[in-house]
């Protein structure tokens, strides 16, 4: 089927898909989507927010790699080790990063985790596909300005994620699901890193694969986080009175 593919094909709907991309981010800027601190049951029935967590994550992982023909490629190669970068974030937020977090008794609505299943299939089809079939860099590629820049995002921004991750779940006890405000780290200075962090990864992942599919992967994420960390700092202010007023939304200093 991926033979089928042509270039041309492929990247209009990926333009396409940019385009809805931009466009949810818009519509999230205006209501925030229904989980975590904002689950609502009028969405409809709800399930087990772990297990959400797991099957929407894990759906990226698989639609990923079903594209890519195991048998015959080159995966000692610059495709190789991008390959292991999408797989070193995925693999820990589908299979580790769930079963960390303290969330008994939380629920999300099903219809958000089918639009994440939606969502991830796309995006990981498109990664997918580029690799399968049109990723074509030469062996210097490593050495190359873009590699190296994208390489130090990429790796940055995923411990930046991770770090902040296990900071907001050490915040709570082991049967405590409240909120609390965060104070160590980059905390001390936005509200979100954990979100500032995975939007650096994505950003560097696009500028080292400099591909359009992990150009459209960084928009989609950018879509769905920026929206979210903008509520996030909003709902801190609203629920705690002494949150420090210093704090900006994602960038340390500047916004």
């Amino acid at each position: 089927m991926i033979s089928a593919i042509s270039l041309q094909q492929y990247q209009t709907f990926i333009w396409c898909w940019i385009v809805i991309g931009i466009l949810t981010g818009i519509y999230l800027l205006r209501k925030e989507a229904p989980y975590g601190r904002y689950s609502n049951k009028n969405w409809g029935p709800m399930m087990s927010n772990r297990y959400g967590w797991l099957f929407m994550e894990a759906t990226v992982l698989f639609a990923f790699l079903y594209w890519i023909p195991f048998s015959t490629f080159q995966w000692k190669s610059v495709s190789g080790i991008m390959i292991a970068f999408f797989m070193l974030h995925y693999i820990h937020r589908s299979f580790i990063y769930p079963f960390m977090i303290r969330t008994n008794g939380k629920k999300m609505p099903v219809i958000i985790l089918l639009s994440a299943m939606l969502f991830n299939t796309v995006n990981g089809s498109l990664l997918g596909i580029w690799f399968g079939k049109f990723a074509d860099y030469p062996e210097n590629w490593c050495y190359s300005p873009a590699f190296i820049i994208g390489s130090i995002f990429f790796l940055g921004g995923l411990l930046i994620n991770w770090k902040s991750d296990y900071q907001l779940i050490r915040l709570r006890g082991k049967h405590e699901t409240g909120y609390k405000i965060p104070v160590k780290g980059l905390f001390n200075y936005i509200s979100s890193p954990n979100l500032s962090g995975e939007i650096l990864e994505w950003i560097g992942y696009a500028i080292l694969t400099w591909s359009l599919p992990a150009f459209a992967f960084a928009v989609w994420t950018c879509a769905n986080l920026i929206p979210r960390a903008i509520a996030n700092q909003r709902w801190y202010q609203q629920q705690f009175s002494d949150y420090p007023v210093e704090r900006k939304v994602l960038i340390p200093f500047i916004w």
